[in-house]
């Protein structure tokens, strides 16, 4: 299949939470980022923009009754950058968890100009 979008991962900070997964969950995210790779129209069960986030998004993944997030963001049209990611358990996406996020967005703009 085409790829319709570039997906990497910025420093350490998705590989760190990637890694600390079962295999299992790793293949389920694998499995999400290949969508977000070759689709065009991600559903937003899987992909969606965070509300009130200066161009954050989350890739979303649940596996077992588990929910987990992961964040990024778009630079340059097509080419989304992977931040944190967490497991999700509550409703509501933890204040200090978005606050990360868009420090590693910023970070990443910071380096990039």
């Amino acid at each position: 299949m085409k790829a319709v979008r570039q997906v990497v991962a910025y420093k350490n900070y998705f590989l760190d939470f990637y890694q600390n997964q079962t295999e299992e969950v790793q293949r389920k995210i694998e499995w999400t980022l290949n969508l977000l790779r070759t689709i065009d129209r991600v559903p937003k069960k899987y992909f969606d923009h965070l509300t009130g986030t200066d161009g954050l998004f989350e890739v979303r993944v649940e596996f077992g009754g588990n929910i987990f997030r992961i964040f990024a963001f778009f630079d340059k049209g097509n080419l989304v950058v992977l931040g944190n990611g967490f497991q999700k358990k509550s409703q509501k996406t933890p204040k200090i968890e978005i606050e990360k996020a868009l420090k590693i967005k910023a970070e990443y703009e910071n380096e990039r100009k």
